[in-house]
């Protein structure tokens, strides 16, 4: 059996899979999520190492030593810890939606030339607000009894490996910001943070095992994988690995994805080194789930319920457009300054048009990450498989076929993150002879959504009026935003 876990924005998932994909027992469980001020987004590391321990311990439990051959965990990125020599956590984790280092990144920003990042990166990506070197800058200036005593900054799955394993190890993939095409740090780059490569943890490939789960702790001595980031492991329990597939992962925010050895700069997609035989391009937005969060507690609403009213609307009508920006906006526009809105209302829309707003809004942003993400990647996937809790209504993903027009593989396991963590655990404990194999074996379909041809005219104006909303709203909350700053 091997054991797969999903550090995630909200919640801690994991999940004990047999050799077929099965799952024979889940555990999840939410932590909370800090926002004191604007722009101000932390995480209590401890309540992230508190359901490590209680999956690890719930999912092993009557099982005798051996039974499971390893475990792999995945976490969300552009996420920082600051942790000293002895493990102790320093201040709280600044999550990848803080954007208080905005500032600290322009400065940085403007020190490193296009070319450069197309040369290191294959595209003129930004150094933003959630970039590891402007946290880092951020906290040297404004916390520098923080910086002093810092020995690692760390991703939450490196800072959770190293609590499980005494093991200070990265994978470039997580560490893709200051990583080359060679999967080497970038001295050139880390060096406009003075002390910042000293805090960097060593790079070891995600295939390999970080170390044995430490004497006193659940499951102790099983290996541990060094894993990677969450959108990678959605890739492997996707089972898109290979040339040409596309990926679609929703959780918090919504994560594409296509394989394509093909590289074509352009800006607001991340075109990752090439690792595993694997060239990926990836466009990840700032809010798909969590657009869904936070209509559903404004209007009193779960979101099961506000599926099953959107799936009384007839979508023929247009609704209001909606822009999900609720803390900015990442690929392909990475702006921070961006907002959300609903446009075109009138009185007689209720919570099942406000419904279907939200999620024709998220498919739109969707849309418009795809758009950069097929030209990077020089290929136009035929179908995208898919995955992430956001992908468990029917209606929405109609919605996204039908605005993308492409059809959804959507995927048995939902928790692709959980088990791309198990698909890596199983190669790296030599389980499985490769991640190919691991994926094969365990990544099954559910269901397909295929688009619905009598509403492409309909989604291509409001996906027209979507980019000409934002267009000209963009300055107009830019000066909102920098005024309540």
């Amino acid at each position: 059996m091997l054991i797969g876990i999903d550090v995630g924005t909200t919640a801690v998932k994991a999940a004990r899979f047999d050799m077929h994909g099965n799952v024979e027992r889940s555990y999840a469980r939410h932590y909370p999520t800090r926002r004191e001020a604007p722009n101000i987004v932390e995480q209590d590391p401890g309540d992230w190492m508190v359901q490590v321990q209680a999956a690890l311990r719930e999912l092993s439990d009557g099982l005798t030593p051996g039974q499971v051959q390893a475990v792999g965990l995945c976490s969300h990125v552009n996420s920082h810890v600051f942790v000293a020599a002895d493990g102790e956590v320093l201040m709280p984790a600044i999550i990848w939606q803080d954007g208080r280092c905005a500032e600290v990144a322009a400065e940085l920003d403007a020190q490193v030339t296009e070319q450069d990042k197309i040369r290191w990166w294959g595209a003129p990506l930004p150094v933003d607000a959630s970039h590891v070197l402007s946290r880092m800058e951020w906290v040297k200036r404004h916390r520098p009894d923080v910086w002093q005593k810092t020995r690692w900054v760390m991703s939450p799955k490196d800072y959770c490996i190293l609590q499980l394993t005494g093991e200070a190890v990265a994978d470039p993939m997580t560490s893709f910001g200051v990583v080359d095409r060679d999967l080497r740090y970038i001295d050139s780059l880390i060096s406009l943070v003075d002390g910042a490569a000293e805090r960097l943890a060593p790079i070891s490939a995600f295939t390999l095992v970080a170390g044995r789960i430490k004497p006193g702790m659940p499951a102790s001595g099983t290996p541990l994988a060094v894993a990677t980031m969450d959108a990678w492991s959605g890739l492997f329990g996707c089972g898109a690995i290979r040339e040409g597939d596309g990926f679609y992962l929703s959780g918090t925010s919504e994560v594409l994805g296509i394989i394509s050895e093909e590289r074509n700069p352009e800006p607001g997609v991340i075109a990752f080194p090439r690792c595993e035989a694997i060239t990926l391009h990836a466009a990840p937005t700032q809010a798909g789930g969590a657009s869904m969060a936070w209509l559903s507690t404004l209007l009193g609403r779960s979101p099961i319920e506000l599926s099953a009213l959107a799936a009384q609307v007839n979508r023929q009508h247009m609704t209001p457009v909606f822009l999900p920006h609720l803390q900015g906006e990442r690929a392909p526009l990475w702006n921070i300054h961006a907002r959300a809105s609903f446009s075109g209302i009138d009185a007689a829309m209720g919570p099942a048009e406000f419904a279907v707003s939200m999620m024709e809004g998220v498919a739109f942003s969707v849309r418009m990450a795809l758009d950069s993400l097929q030209r990077s990647a020089g290929i136009v996937p035929q179908v995208l498989s898919a995955a992430g809790g956001g992908m468990g209504s029917d209606i929405w993903c109609q919605i996204r076929a039908d605005v993308l027009g492409k059809p959804l593989h959507r995927r048995k396991n939902l928790d692709a993150g959980v088990l791309g963590a198990a698909v890596l655990a199983g190669a790296a404990a030599a389980v499985f002879p490769s991640v190919a194999d691991a994926a094969a074996q365990l990544v099954v379909t559910e269901r397909v959504f295929e688009p619905n041809p009598s509403l492409s005219e309909r989604y291509a104006y409001g996906y027209e009026k979507y980019r000409e909303l934002y267009h000209q709203l963009e300055a107009f909350n830019r000066d909102l935003v920098l005024r309540s700053q």
